[in-house]
This record gives C-alpha cells, sequence and structure tokens, in this order.
C-alpha cells in the first residue's frame, strides 16, 4: 500500500491529468456500471473494457479476453489503436493505463467451486503482475466487508484497519480472503505499484447470494442468543466508490456501505417478516447437513454473518468527500422488491412446486419442514 502522505494527497487532489482506466469484467454487472461512469467522468479520456465478451457500453474500447491470459499486460501497456495498427512509432506514442479496477469475479453460487477459485485468484494474481509489468501506477480490487469476519466480538463499528478475521468457511469466501493477501503483498513485489481494495457491505442491486436470499424465506431465521445488525451497499453506491478509487481520490483499503445499521427487530418490522427463532445447535447442524448432502450452496459458515454484527464504518471515504445515496431502509426495500415472489429455504431457491409443498407449514416449524423434506427428496433420489 501507498504511505499515508500519499493517501492524503490523493484524497485531496485526485488524478494530476486525464486518466486511462482500465476495467476487467466491464460486460455486465458492477464492472458495466463502472464503465458507463468513468466514460462521463472528467478526469477520464479513455477507458479500456476487458471481458470475454463485448459488452453493451457504447464508447469503451473494447477487448476480448480471459483475465488470467498473461498477454493481458500488453494490452495495458499500450492502446488498441496502436496494436492493431502494428506501427512502431504509434506503439511508443500511445498512451499506457493508468489505473485498472479488477471486477472479473465468479461469485456465482452455482459454480464449481474449484474453478471457480482457479478464476478468481489466479485472476487476480495475473492482473497485478500485468500491471506492474506494464507500468499501470494503480490497481482497485473489490472484495467485502465479509473478510472481517462476522463474530460475537466485533466493534460495531468495525474500523477499516481492523484485522481480518474471517475463516474460508463461508461460500467464496476463501477466494476473497486469498485476493486480499494478494493485494496486501503486491505492493512489497512490485515497488511503485498501489493497490487500493474496496470492501463492501452486504451488496444489493441485481445481485444474488446467500445472504439476499435470506429475505427470500417465509420467516427470518434467528439464531437463538445473538444479535445481528444488518448493513446494506447499494451497488450505485458501490460504482460511485469505485469510481473515487478509479479517479484516485481515495487510497489502501476502504469499506463502502450505507450510513449505520439496522437491528434485527427494525428488519423484522420493515419486511413485514416474522422471526423463527431455533437454537444454535439446531440451526448450524442443519445448514452443515443441506450442504454435505448437496442441496444447498450455502456452507454452514454463511451463518454466522445472520447471527453477528460485521457493521463498518467507511469513514476513510467520508473523509475523500464520498457519501452513499442510499439508506439502509431505502436497500432493504429494494431487495425485498426484487425477490418478491421468490422462495428460499435454507439457501435453497425452490420453484413452484416445492414452494407449494415446502412452505405450506407456518410458523417456526418451516425450516425444519423445508429441511425434512429437502433430505427425503434427496434419500429417495439416490435410491433409484
Amino acid at each position: 500500500m501507498s504511505s499515508p502522505d500519499q493517501a492524503v494527497r490523493a484524497a485531496r487532489n485526485g488524478p494530476a491529468g486525464p486518466l486511462t482506466v482500465a476495467v476487467t469484467g466491464a460486460a455486465t454487472g458492477v464492472g458495466a456500471l463502472l464503465t458507463e461512469r468513468l466514460l462521463a467522468a472528467e478526469d477520464v479520456k479513455r477507458v479500456l473494457a476487458l471481458d470475454e465478451r463485448v459488452g453493451d457500453v457504447k464508447g469503451a474500447e473494447w477487448h476480448t479476453l480471459d483475465v488470467r491470459d498473461p498477454a493481458i499486460a500488453d494490452l495495458l501497456r499500450t492502446s488498441g489503436a496502436a496494436r492493431d495498427a502494428g506501427a512502431r512509432e504509434l506503439r511508443e506514442e500511445a498512451d499506457p493505463v493508468d489505473v485498472v479496477v479488477h471486477l472479473a469475479l465468479d461469485l456465482e453460487l452455482g459454480s464449481d467451486p474449484a474453478a471457480r477459485t482457479a478464476y478468481n485468484v489466479r485472476g487476480a494474481q495475473t492482473v497485478l503482475t500485468a500491471a506492474a509489468a506494464a507500468g499501470v501506477r494503480r490497481v482497485v480490487l473489490c472484495t467485502s466487508a465479509m473478510v472481517y469476519g462476522a463474530l460475537a466480538d466485533n466493534d460495531v463499528p468495525l474500523a477499516e484497519d481492523a484485522e481480518l478475521r474471517a475463516t474460508a468457511d463461508a461460500t467464496c469466501l476463501g477466494d476473497l480472503l486469498e485476493i486480499e493477501h494478494l493485494a496486501r503483498r503486491a505492493p512489497r513485489v512490485h515497488p511503485g505499484l498501489n493497490v487500493t481494495v474496496l470492501r463492501p457491505a452486504l451488496l444489493v442491486g441485481g445481485v444474488d447470494t446467500v445472504l439476499t436470499r435470506y429475505f427470500e424465506s417465509p420467516r427470518l431465521l434467528v439464531v437463538a442468543g445473538t444479535r445481528p445488525r444488518w448493513q446494506f451497499c447499494h451497488v450505485e453506491d458501490l460504482v460511485g466508490a469505485l469510481e473515487f478509487a478509479a479517479l484516485e481520490r481515495v487510497d489502501g483499503e476502504l469499506a463502502v456501505g450505507c450510513d449505520g445499521w439496522l437491528e434485527q427487530e427494525e428488519v423484522e418490522a420493515l419486511s413485514g417478516i416474522r422471526r423463527m427463532e431455533l437454537p444454535p445447535a439446531v440451526a448450524l447442524g442443519a445448514a452443515a447437513r443441506l450442504h454435505r448432502l448437496g442441496l444447498t450452496p450455502s456452507p454452514a459458515g454463511d451463518l454466522a454473518y445472520t447471527m453477528h454484527p460485521w457493521v463498518v464504518s467507511g469513514s476513510k471515504l467520508y473523509e475523500a468527500g464520498w457519501r452513499p445515496r442510499w439508506s439502509n431502509e431505502e436497500v432493504l426495500a429494494e431487495l425485498l422488491t426484487e425477490v418478491s415472489g421468490r422462495h428460499t429455504v435454507a439457501g435453497r431457491r425452490l420453484g413452484r412446486k416445492d414452494a407449494a409443498t415446502t412452505l405450506g407449514a407456518a410458523g417456526a416449524t418451516v425450516a425444519l419442514v423445508g429441511t425434512a423434506a429437502l433430505v427425503r427428496r434427496a434419500r429417495r433420489a439416490r435410491r433409484r
């Protein structure tokens, strides 16, 4: 990471001149939104959009490739026009990329875990190495506030420099922790390379995660004896924070989220969904059993993030002048609208037939009935 003095200069002054920015994963999701935002930014003169296919954003310089391909270094070193012309004089005059925002991540619940890890970790490693080789001065990475871990003794809120106490027990978390390790190691291995990391709270806005599926359940599971707090981050606010980082207005390790948090009771009142309280042994045992049987994408480690706080302060972005446009209440309302009509039990999304059978029960028995139904179905399938 850069020194504190460099961070202050970046926050106060921003870029010295118009920037050339490359965005990986630019065809979809947050990458597409950021690419569009950067094209409209006054401090950006050129945007390279990198993905395995060409996206719909007009005005960007599109390049199709796998981010694990080391040839990305040549692409970052010269413009597409110079490379296509094949002329030495054009290549020498081409503007190199100043900043790379790496958003090419596979966080899909249905992905093969081994293939997902190979893509995520190798991709981040290749981008960091290629950026250093090409003379890029800054790489922006995006992980999650989940890397802090969800623990009963967490400060509320957590400071950005709090210890990363998460373990690789939750979905995709092992990949994100390894990317965090690469981010901290890269400036030591490649002096002069600045690495900025953004860690959003529970992300909402066209995304499908185990934690967004929590709100698709007929009852909100609460593990007895725990006190969860809920903090959200809308994708529009994440894109705004990524733009701040790409324009060199912030530096270091940054948390992104709405102001404050919601208590479980507030979530229940705002959502109109009643709680279902279970003893820890029952809740954790059911989660582990369903995942072991391959019935849900969610390992038992995911449950910790609905049990304990992992609220972040976001103070560094605030000091740089960034503010979230969305409140926790507004994001929760948006999430409830998105998941309306979907039915999930223990992280597993159900079709109409499953929902009609499993969700016919009421009150606290819903999860237990749902779990039993899923286990019976798996056993019947294996016998057949």
